[in-house]
């Protein structure tokens, strides 16, 4: 088994989805790419990734091509040739239950109805894996959830987006360290 954290920013691949708040994932997994001079170069396994180095710890970030709901797709092929366990998997995702510029934490559970995430579960066969929650906000009228992730934000949103990407980008960093914690402690334990 590899010794690489697999980071996954979900997102819709193409420039109509680029800032939409569905995509919150691939801007943050673009932002930590570059932060930690990861080149997203390789397009295989039904992604774009690129290999490096986050706080000593080996990473593979990667960008699934296949549409948010089909993320399942590309995150099971990766882990399969990359010989990656569930738990060395953090999915990076837009949250509508969370107000713009909230950012939570997840180490399993259900998908609340996220269906990038969804898609991740079905496809490995559990959720097991870590989540950094981005949140996007709520729409006014429940009946427009798909069309608002699927809008870009608004100017007045614009400069908090930036504190956001950044704040994510440090929480992805911080949950790295955990991660690599806990793993240790359930291999010291012959969990594994």
């Amino acid at each position: 088994m590899s010794n690489a954290f697999l980071i996954i920013g979900l997102g819709n691949p193409g420039p109509r989805y680029e800032i939409t708040r569905h995509n919150i994932g691939f801007l943050v997994a673009d932002n930590l790419a570059e932060k930690h001079r990861v080149k997203l170069a390789h397009n295989k396994h039904k992604a774009l990734y690129g290999e490096g180095e986050i706080e000593g710890h080996q990473v593979m970030i990667a960008k699934p091509m296949t549409y948010m709901n089909n993320s399942g797709q590309a995150v099971k092929s990766l882990i399969s040739a990359l010989k990656i366990l569930p738990n060395k998997v953090l999915v990076i995702h837009d949250d509508i239950d969370l107000p713009l510029g909230k950012i939570k934490m997840k180490t399993k559970g259900g998908d609340a109805g996220q269906r990038g995430v969804r898609s991740i579960t079905e496809r490995l066969g559990t959720d097991q894996f870590y989540r950094v929650r981005v949140g996007v906000g709520r729409p006014d009228n429940s009946d427009d959830i798909v069309d608002y992730v699927l809008t870009a934000f608004t100017e007045g949103e614009a400069p908090l987006l930036n504190e956001v990407v950044e704040e994510a980008v440090r929480r992805v960093e911080e949950t790295l360290v955990q991660m690599n914690k806990r793993n240790h402690q359930t291999e010291e334990n012959g969990e594994c």
